[in-house]
């Protein structure tokens, strides 16, 4: 018998999580990893936007490895080091060219100067780019035939996936700004099988552009059900048999929020 499988789970997690650079916790990786297996009887792949150096990534990865026939696909920037720069305020920005193509994140919701030059800047000190750590981390697991990195777009990369080559889960973990969010969403129900499943990261919690895009086109979206907050910071709905994004009776709508801050999110 192979010794993974009577390994506990949370503890090869808890082992990821020390290992992957990140912040998405232990609980958010194990709920992650039971959702890959949950819905190993429908049909499709998992895809992640915002994989960073793969801890969520591993997590699922490792759920998709036991599925069998299941692959990951992780579209990200993967910035390298002279990819971000300061803002006035302290914060962080990030532009980039990706094949030709002028790509900024992370200019609406931008990155808090703390977590940045803690947990981000140090990165780049061994290696030349996010990219390098990703695959380096994901050969340490022996997922290199399961997981397949994007560097780009979500946008580009729905262009590239064929109709037959659909997801049964995703989770978005992109840039953090309310339009990012609502486009990360519209692009993704496009390739979500009827009963796939979309995540969040960072929802209900100080991101108010998450908050917002998640109530306006899911919670309030007829074509999502089942939704919930599963851990301090995951949010998960599966999409219903029809789709409703190009129908007029599915508006945007701004309305005021109130969020408490989290001062412990990201």
């Amino acid at each position: 018998m192979n010794i993974l499988r009577t390994f506990p789970v949370i503890s090869q997690l808890e082992e990821v999580a020390r290992n992957i650079p990140g912040w998405s916790p232990v609980d958010q990786l194990y709920t992650l990893y039971a959702m890959v297996l949950m819905t190993s009887g429908t049909d499709g792949d998992i895809l992640e936007l915002g994989s960073w150096c793969g801890r969520s990534s591993a997590a699922m990865g490792l759920a998709a490895r036991l599925c069998g026939n299941t692959q990951l696909s992780c579209v990200d920037l993967f910035p390298e080091k002279d990819d971000s720069h300061q803002n006035e305020d302290g914060s962080y920005s990030m532009t980039m060219t990706i094949e030709g193509t002028v790509v900024r994140a992370y200019h609406d919701q931008t990155v808090w100067k703390e977590p940045f030059e803690r947990d981000m800047a140090p990165l780049y000190s061994k290696h030349r780019g996010i990219l390098e750590i990703f695959k380096e981390k994901m050969s340490q697991y022996g997922l290199d035939d399961v997981v397949s990195p994007y560097k780009g777009t979500l946008a580009a990369f729905v262009k590239t996936v064929q109709p037959k080559n659909k997801f049964r889960l995703a989770f978005i973990d992109g840039d953090h700004g309310y339009e990012a969010v609502c486009g990360d969403i519209k692009l993704t129900d496009s390739v979500l099988v009827p009963g796939g499943w979309i995540c969040f990261d960072d929802a209900f919690t100080s991101y108010e552009g998450v908050n917002g895009a998640v109530k306006d086109l899911i919670i309030a979206n007829p074509g999502y059900e089942l939704g919930q907050q599963m851990t301090r910071k995951l949010f998960v709905a599966r999409v219903g048999d029809d789709q409703f994004f190009d129908r007029p009776i599915y508006p945007l709508i701004r309305r005021e929020r109130v969020v408490e801050a989290d001062p412990a999110a990201r």
